[in-house]
């Protein structure tokens, strides 16, 4: 059992005393060579960078779900680095349903009813020393909330569709993190740091897992935001770019993967792309140079997601006609035309882009974050999401998919228990509250737990790099051992932190 560790290519440049690429010398039938094979495959692959936004295509790859090895196919982003599970994976992938803003986990999955008795008093404990905004009183809830299945789990008002099944769902009440503002926690719940760039959880998955589809890639985002640390949140950061997720712009109808129909046949295509891949292995004969030359390794992982983007034509357009589903399935994820209806084609298209094997899926909704205006934002926005969040459960449930697929719902952080001016609740990264629903954990078990108020994480504290650990060990990967060597150390998706939570554990 091991792993590849992989030197960032860029040290064999900066951080050594070669001398510069053009520096070397050649001979000047090599040179000449080099800068054919340069010159022709730049046209080569000029065109197939560029956008040919065209309204069809014709002859697609036939491929199915053939091994890309047998067809002479470039593998290298598909198989993952991981030969052989540290330990028996108890998840094969991870579906992951993010609310952008930070839901109050008060008003939601956490019931406090000292908020309730102590409404308009004072904070009977300290404040953090930093705060996003200054508070006031305690804020009781605006909803109310019941006791639901027989775990008998407290929901609001607010989650009546999810609220039904409580008894499939594991509950981390206790997370924590480390900053009070949008940017920072973002990149903290999806890089696991607030101060650096780093790879995202989706990617180190991808990176270790690859994917089961050689047709479609191993981690996909659906609407993510491009806000709050933008793009690094689904970015791979000093990982090969092939990890990098998939973005889907858009939402409901809308939805697409931006170029992906051609604008020439499947056959003109392959021929481009075997052209362009053997001018490539031209180049580095006649310029002596390695393929984990810098320079190069971006050409070739232009090329590894050319060549993934051309596989994706037999499958992908496919996954995206969700209008295929039966209409008691469309019902099902609240997609008639109301409310619910752009959530519930995410869901929808989640759960297709799961069930063919990417490895991780992440679908995202805003706007989470009522410094006013709780009751009225907060309703419309549980409004949108509540039903399609309950189906997707509902659907994965019939489907089997959770025989070996988690599906996790959470937030950057929570909420004060405090009220920001007459009607809403402040940035709260101490304590906030996290769902699962899969294979590997107890189902309707609640671990941890914040204080009477809802501030704190107070009973078994769970961190993010704790939360990252756990996901990761779920999928068979010991967290301290999946590592990428960059500018001179080992790097992890928890940094030198994280502990298992193995009480959550089946």
């Amino acid at each position: 059992m091991h792993y590849k560790h992989n030197e960032n290519p860029m040290q064999s440049i900066l951080g050594n005393t070669a001398q510069p690429i053009n520096s070397r010398c050649i001979s000047p039938r090599r040179s000449w060579m080099r800068n054919v094979a340069r010159g022709l495959s730049g046209i080569a692959l000029a065109d197939l960078i560029a956008a040919h936004p065209v309204s069809g295509w014709a002859e697609p790859p036939s491929q199915g779900n053939q091994n890309p090895a047998e067809l002479g196919l470039d593998t290298s982003g598909t198989s993952g680095t991981l030969q052989n599970f540290h330990f028996p994976p108890r998840v094969k992938r991870v579906l992951f349903v993010f609310m952008h803003g930070g839901p109050s986990h008060v008003d939601t999955f956490d019931y406090k009813p000292e908020l309730t008795r102590l409404h308009g008093q004072p904070l009977p404990i300290p404040k953090p020393r930093v705060q996003f905004s200054p508070t006031g009183n305690l804020l009781k809830s605006p909803w109310e909330f019941k006791q639901y299945g027989e775990t008998g789990t407290w929901v609001s008002d607010l989650f009546p569709n999810v609220a039904k099944h409580v008894d499939r769902l594991t509950f981390i009440k206790s997370l924590h993190g480390s900053n009070e503002a949008h940017g920072g926690a973002l990149l903290k719940i999806h890089t696991g740091s607030d101060t650096f760039v780093r790879p995202s959880m989706g990617a180190w998955v991808s990176y270790g897992l690859g994917s089961e589809n050689a047709n479609l890639p191993s981690f996909v985002t659906i609407n993510p935001t491009l806000g709050h640390g933008g793009v690094r949140n689904f970015g791979s950061a000093f990982l090969p770019p092939i990890h990098q997720g998939t973005r889907i712009a858009g939402g409901g109808k809308e939805s697409k993967i931006e170029n992906l129909t051609p604008k020439y046949s499947s056959r003109l295509q392959r021929l481009q792309l075997d052209m362009s891949r053997d001018l490539d292995r031209l180049h580095y004969e006649s310029a002596q140079l390695s393929p984990a030359n810098a320079i190069d390794v971006a050409v070739q992982a232009r090329q590894e997601s050319f060549e993934l983007a051309y596989r994706m034509q037999s499958e992908a357009l496919e996954r995206f006609r969700i209008d295929d589903e039966t209409a008691e399935t469309q019902a099902l994820y609240g997609i008639d035309g109301g409310p619910t209806d752009t959530f519930g084609r995410q869901c929808l298209l989640a759960r297709r882009l799961s069930e063919a094997g990417v490895r991780f899926v992440q679908v995202s909704h805003a706007y989470w974050d009522q410094h006013s205006e709780l009751k009225e934002k907060h309703t419309e926005l549980a409004t949108q999401v509540d039903k399609p969040i309950a189906g997707l459960i509902e659907d994965m449930n019939r489907r089997g998919l959770f025989e070996d697929t988690l599906l996790i719902w959470g937030g950057e952080f929570g909420r004060t228990p405090t009220a920001q001016g007459d009607n809403g609740r402040d940035h709260n990264p101490h304590a906030f509250t996290w769902w699962m629903c899969g294979p590997g954990i107890k189902p309707g078990f609640s671990y941890g737990a914040s204080d009477d108020f809802g501030f704190y994480a107070a009973q078994d504290k769970v961190h993010v790099h704790d939360l990252h650990a756990t996901l990761l060990h779920l999928l068979g990967i010991d967290h301290e051992r999946l590592t990428y060597r960059y500018g001179g150390r080992d790097f992890r998706l928890t940094d030198i932190h994280g502990q298992v939570i193995k009480e959550l554990f089946a």
